[in-house]
C-alpha cells in the first residue's frame, strides 16, 4: 500500500485503474483475484461525474419493452454512426448490470409493478431506472465504493491524480502522479486502466464537475493511442440557468413527466421541430434551447404540472436544487440552458476495452466503444459503464500477469492547474462558443489557431493544461474536418447529414489525432 509520498518515490501495482467512478470501480472490482490499486483525486461522491447522473440506467425490463426495441432507440440516436455489435453486446446485458448493482447493494426504485421505469428523450417507451429518485448516480457510487473498500484484492489512494503515461518498449508500464501539495510519484503498474470520465470542463457552460477536464484522454492522445468521434459532444437542454460552475442538472426525466420548455412568453420551443416534441434526441433539443438563447429569449422548464403532482416524489434532487437557489418548482418555471454534458469520443476500444496500446484499457466516458455514434441516447451512459467496466475486469482477470518495461521515471515537475487561471477561462470560453451545439467553418478555423498559438507558448512544468490545451486543440480539429451536421455536431455552414460518412467506420477513419498539436 502506497505510504507518505515525497516527490520522486516509485509505487508498484499490478492492475493501476486512474478514476473511480462507476465504470472504474466496476472493472476494478471485476478483476479480482488481481491486486488493483484505485487512485482518484478525492473521493468518488465528491470528483467523480457518474455521482451527479440523475437519470439512472437505460434498461429493456418492462412488460412491453424489448432488447430490439431499446437498440432500435439507440441507432436511431446516433444518427447512422453507433456500432450495430457493440449496440446489441451492451445493450444486451442491461438485465444483467441491473442484478450485479442490486447485489453490489444499489436499492432501485420500485412501484406495485416493480422497478420502477421513467421515460427520456429519445427512448420509445419507460425504460430509465432510477434510484433514489433522481440521485441516482450518487447511489450506484456509493454502493460500489462501499464494495470496493470492503474488497481484499483493492487498494485506493485518494488525492492524487495522473499527469503521464509511461510507455517502453512493450506498452505502457507506469504512470506519474501528482497530489495536491505538487508532490510527484511514478507507480509502475502490468496494467493500466483509464476511467477518467469526460471532458465537460473544457467548456465554460457545463454539467460536469472540476475533475471532468479530459485529462485521461489526453494523455492517451499524448502516448499515440487511437480515437475516434472527438468532435462529438452532447449538449444537454436542461440545465438550471444560474451563476454556478458547474450548472446543476434538471434530469430528462421532468419531461419524460411532463414537463414542458417554453419560452417566457409561454410559447412551446419544441412545437414542429420534431415528432417526439419535448422528448426529441438531445441534439434537437439543445439546439432549439441554443438557438432561443442567441435569439436574446429566456428558456424556461415548466414542471409546474410535475410539482404539484404525485410525480413529485421522484425529483427530490431537482426539488432541492431549485429551492436552494429561490425557486419553487411548483409554482414558476425553472430557467434552463444549454450546458456541454457528455463526450461521446475518446479512446479506440474493442469489446473486452483493450486500446491501441499494449498495456492500457480503457472504459467508461473516455472510451469510445460504438454505443454511442454521434448522439447518445438517454441513460445509456451508466449502462455503458457498468457492462464496459466490468468487461475490462474480467479480461484483465484472464490476462496474463507479466510486467512490461518501462523508461527511467522522469519525475518532472508539474505545475498546479488555477482554475481562475485567465488562459484556462479563455479556453472554456472559445470551447463553448466554438465547439457548442451550433457551429462554423470561421469559427472553428480561428479557434484551432488561437489554441495551437496559446499551447506553444505554456511552460514544459505546465503538464496539466497543456494536456486540455492539445485535446481542445484536437477536437476542434475534427470538427473542423467534418464538413457536416451529424447528431451532436451540427455545422451551420454544412447542415445536411452526408450519407456517404454514415456507419460506424467512417468515425474511426475520420478520427482525428491533430498532428499540429503534438
Amino acid at each position: 500500500m502506497p505510504g507518505d509520498a515525497t516527490t520522486g518515490v516509485t509505487w508498484d501495482a499490478d492492475v493501476l485503474v486512474l478514476g473511480a467512478g462507476v465504470a472504474g470501480l466496476c472493472a476494478a472490482l471485476a478483476a479480482a483475484p488481481r491486486s488493483v490499486l484505485v487512485l482518484c483525486p478525492d473521493e468518488p461522491a465528491r470528483s467523480s461525474s457518474s455521482a451527479l447522473a440523475q437519470g439512472g440506467v437505460a434498461a429493456a425490463v418492462g412488460p412491453e419493452d424489448s432488447i430490439e426495441s431499446h437498440v432500435g432507440d439507440t441507432l436511431e440516436a446516433a444518427c447512422h454512426s453507433a456500432d450495430p455489435e457493440a449496440v446489441l453486446r451492451i445493450i444486451g446485458a442491461a438485465a444483467g448490470a441491473l442484478d450485479f448493482l442490486e447485489a453490489s447493494g444499489v436499492d432501485f426504485d420500485r412501484d406495485a409493478a416493480g422497478r420502477d421505469l421513467h421515460r427520456e428523450g429519445g427512448h420509445r417507451c419507460a425504460r430509465i431506472v432510477h434510484a433514489a429518485g433522481d440521485g441516482s448516480g450518487r447511489a450506484i457510487v456509493a454502493a460500489l465504493w462501499a464494495r470496493a473498500q470492503a474488497a481484499r484484492h483493492m487498494q485506493r489512494l485518494t488525492g492524487w491524480r495522473a499527469v503521464s503515461l509511461l510507455a517502453g518498449r512493450d506498452g505502457v508500464g507506469a504512470a506519474q502522479i501528482v497530489d495536491a501539495l505538487g508532490r510527484t510519484a511514478v507507480v509502475r503498474a502490468r496494467d493500466t486502466v483509464l476511467a477518467t470520465g469526460g471532458i465537460g470542463q473544457l467548456y465554460s457552460v457545463t454539467t460536469n464537475g472540476a475533475e471532468a477536464g479530459g485529462d485521461g484522454l489526453a494523455m492517451a492522445l499524448a502516448i499515440g493511442a487511437r480515437t475516434a468521434a472527438l468532435e462529438f459532444v452532447q449538449v444537454h437542454p436542461t440545465a438550471l440557468r444560474i451563476d454556478a460552475d458547474p450548472l446543476p442538472l434538471l434530469t430528462e426525466a421532468l419531461r419524460g413527466a411532463g414537463a414542458r420548455l417554453v419560452t417566457a412568453r409561454g410559447v412551446p420551443i419544441m412545437a414542429g421541430r420534431h415528432a417526439l416534441g419535448n422528448l426529441a434526441p438531445r441534439d434537437v433539443v439543445a439546439r432549439a434551447v441554443w438557438e432561443h438563447a442567441q435569439a436574446g429569449e429566456d428558456v424556461l422548464l415548466d414542471a409546474t404540472a410535475v410539482f404539484t403532482s404525485e410525480r413529485a416524489s421522484a425529483f427530490p434532487g431537482a426539488h432541492r436544487t431549485a429551492l436552494a437557489h429561490g425557486i419553487d418548482p411548483a409554482g414558476s418555471p425553472l430557467p434552463v440552458s444549454a450546458a456541454a454534458h457528455y463526450h461521446m469520443g475518446g479512446i479506440i476500444v474493442d469489446g473486452s476495452g483493450r486500446t491501441s496500446v499494449p498495456g492500457l484499457w480503457a472504459c467508461g466516458e473516455v472510451a469510445c466503444t460504438g454505443l454511442h455514434g454521434a448522439n447518445r441516447l438517454a441513460s445509456n451512459s451508466l449502462l455503458e459503464a457498468v457492462v464496459c467496466g466490468r468487461a475490462v475486469g474480467a479480461a484483465l482477470q484472464a490476462a496474463s500477469a507479466a510486467p512490461r518495461a518501462t523508461e527511467p521515471a522522469p519525475f518532472e515537475a508539474v505545475a498546479a492547474l488555477d482554475a481562475r487561471d485567465a488562459r484556462w477561462l479563455r479556453l472554456r470560453e472559445r470551447m463553448w462558443r466554438a465547439m457548442g451545439p451550433v457551429r462554423d467553418g470561421a469559427t472553428l478555423t480561428a479557434a484551432l489557431a488561437a489554441t495551437l498559438t496559446e499551447r506553444a507558448a505554456l511552460r514544459p512544468e505546465e503538464k496539466l493544461l497543456r494536456h486540455r490545451y492539445t485535446l481542445a486543440a484536437a477536437m476542434i480539429a475534427a470538427a473542423t474536418a467534418r464538413e457536416e451536421s451529424r447528431g451532436a455536431h451540427w455545422r451551420s455552414d454544412f447542415p445536411y447529414r452526408d450519407p456517404r460518412r454514415d456507419g460506424p467506420r467512417a468515425l474511426r477513419e475520420a478520427r482525428s489525432s491533430a498532428p499540429a498539436c503534438g
